[in-house]
């Protein structure tokens, strides 16, 4: 697969680049790196994305080139309709891009690649790189342009955004790992990438208002359920008026119910205008995954998940409240 895609890519090529909506920053520094090295090809790529990125990412080098489709519809259509290429890069359904997907699946002349780490790819793409156990999509292109034979091209502006993808795929490398993650992030400090000031840049971003929202969440939001070794927080939709909650204002506030030792599996369940959405996860063995796709029309990775339900705020939380005694239990197997 990888020496068709390498003669695929061997003269120059309109490629497009889609991603996610509400892109993170794995997917915002996958295709960053991925349209950097194509470039250096001598491909003319563009990235789009559903919609707005955390502003937290601002700091990365032309990221006010990637497209909002949401915004720019019907230019972003005219452009996918004519790449010869498209990749999918940290999503293996059409759903996850919303009001684009027909223009991916309408052009029927482009080679679709899908390189991504999350379970049971969709099979829309003509070649699907996936591989589950790596931490994230951006250390996979990093492995992408190693098979190509093209790490000689990598340089510090492509090694942070792969870095700025991992580190918050693992949540600065707590979870999701494996040797080969430090491998990458090690070759990735040798070409000149600054760990420092990626970090830095984004787990020192905040402003007041994070900082109120977050003591909202801890002092007035949360729930432990001590007898199953789980917490929840939970944001209504007035909450999201108080405190003008905008993308990206909420990212790792899940993670604080994992800082207590007796919580194994930790939910944050937010009251959104037409949808509640639910981010879980969890410690060592137990699956968040399989209780996203089983009871929240979700998936995700097996200790960070999430999933979204058109129902009730207290009928999502009652749901978690149901289910959680059954991954809570093989908490006491470990």
């Amino acid at each position: 697969m990888i020496e068709e895609i390498k003669k695929l890519l061997k003269f120059p090529k309109n490629i497009s680049i889609l991603i996610h909506r509400n892109p993170d920053g794995d997917a915002i520094g996958s295709s960053l790196a991925l349209k950097k090295y194509l470039e250096k090809k001598n491909h003319t790529v563009q990235v789009f994305a559903p919609s707005e990125y955390p502003h937290s990412l601002l700091f990365l080098p032309e990221i006010d080139t990637v497209m909002i489709t949401d915004e720019e519809q019907e230019d972003s259509e005219r452009i996918i309709s004519r790449a010869d290429v498209i990749f999918c890069l940290d999503f293996n359904a059409l759903d996850r891009i919303d009001k684009i997907d027909h223009a991916v699946s309408n052009n029927t002349k482009a080679v679709k690649i899908i390189i991504d780490h999350h379970l049971d790819p969709e099979p829309f793409a003509d070649f699907i790189i996936s591989d589950t156990e790596a931490s994230s999509t951006s250390e996979m292109i990093y492995q992408f342009i190693a098979d190509l034979g093209d790490l000689h091209l990598m340089d510090p502006i492509i090694g942070e955004y792969i870095f700025t993808g991992i580190i918050t795929d693992t949540g600065s490398f707590r979870y999701g790992t494996r040797p080969e993650t430090y491998e990458v992030a090690a070759a990735l400090k040798k070409v000149g990438v600054d760990d420092y000031f990626i970090q830095d840049k984004i787990t020192n971003s905040l402003v007041e208002m994070n900082l109120r929202l977050l003591g909202h969440c801890l002092a007035n939001r949360m729930e432990v359920l001590e007898d199953h070794r789980a917490a929840y927080i939970y944001l209504t939709k007035k909450d999201y008026k108080t405190f003008d909650i905008k993308r990206g204002d909420t990212e790792g506030i899940v993670n604080y119910l994992l800082m207590m030792k007796n919580v194994d599996i930790a939910a944050f369940i937010m009251e959104q205008p037409t949808i509640v959405k639910i981010s879980l996860r969890s410690k060592g063995d137990i699956s968040v995954q399989e209780m996203a796709s089983r009871h929240f029309r979700g998936g995700g990775h097996k200790n960070a998940s999430g999933g979204g339900v058109y129902a009730k705020l207290e009928d999502i939380i009652n749901r978690f409240k149901e289910v959680v005694p059954n991954y809570a239990s093989k908490t006491q197997l470990l």
